[in-house]
């Protein structure tokens, strides 16, 4: 079911966060002209060569991921609740010379209405805990691929939202997508996770920020999000785990490696905190 007040409610706490959050990036036009990405391994290679390839990119925050899978030779779309998000992706398109097409609406109604049809859709990295309803987002997926074609998720795993921020249980793991509703609003999390979420160069930006706008976040388990995507008719070709997340320090203590993956602190057991999935329309 559909929850669109609450959607609101964190599209107004969205645009307050992602002001935040850019003010600890450097020049990211720059780093984008001089070819930065900021993509990580995993999504390249559940994408494959995209040269050529129509791709939207689902809940694309301010589009720094979207330009970089344009420099892979897409021609890109980014859909966005956030219209701070959507405002500063227009802009960086304009300033590091990377064309992309950016719509700002609820990617709901976004899929519901667009008469477009693509060769990949793709999502990445704090998507899901954002969809009220994952058979209407897995049903809209596959109504704007072609024949053929793809989509891919790259996103922390939903173990982790049983976890508190010192990696002991505290949630229900099965919460049959049921709002978990909080005041404090979306939260500073890249100036929680420093260099590795900001390639361009790390600022010390806004400190000590409050979100005065509520959120919500809405839980789902792995196999609801797979039994989803399998129901709306597509083929699952890849699915994966990782005992990292990239990019993000969610938790506390968490130990930092190369190619900024993140692992849990030393001492803690080996878990899934991330995984990766591909699924084909036949």
């Amino acid at each position: 079911m559909l929850r669109k007040h609450l959607h609101e409610e964190n599209r107004q706490s969205w645009n307050v966060a992602t002001e935040v959050h850019n003010s600890h990036k450097a020049d990211q036009a720059k780093f984008l002209r001089d070819g930065g990405s900021t993509l990580y391994l995993e999504e390249i290679e559940l994408l494959g060569d995209i040269r050529d390839k129509t791709l939207v990119h689902l809940q694309c925050n301010a589009g720094q991921d979207t330009l970089s899978l344009a420099q892979l030779g897409a021609t890109v779309t980014g859909v966005d609740i956030s219209d701070t998000a959507i405002a500063f992706a227009r802009t960086l398109s304009a300033d590091s010379g990377i064309p992309a097409t950016f719509d700002r609406t609820d990617m709901y109604d976004w899929l519901a209405e667009t008469p477009e049809r693509f060769d990949i859709a793709f999502s990445s990295y704090g998507a899901d805990i954002w969809l009220s309803d994952v058979e209407t987002w897995a049903k809209g997926i596959a109504a704007i691929l072609k024949p053929g074609g793809k989509f891919v998720l790259v996103e922390f795993h939903p173990l982790l939202n049983s976890l508190d921020d010192d990696w002991a249980l505290q949630y229900d793991y099965f919460n049959e997508g049921r709002a978990r509703s909080f005041d404090s609003g979306i939260g500073d999390y890249v100036g929680m996770s420093g260099a590795a979420l900001a390639p361009s160069g790390y600022l010390h930006g806004v400190q000590d920020f409050v979100n005065p706008h509520p959120g919500h976040e809405f839980s789902w388990t792995l196999s609801e999000i797979v039994t989803a995507i399998l129901g709306a008719g597509l083929r699952l070709t890849a699915l994966r785990e990782y005992p990292f997340m990239n990019g993000a320090k969610l938790l506390n203590n968490m130990r930092e490696m190369p190619a900024g993956r993140m692992f849990p602190p030393q001492g803690t057991p080996s878990l899934p905190l991330m995984y990766g999935l591909a699924a084909e329309k036949v």
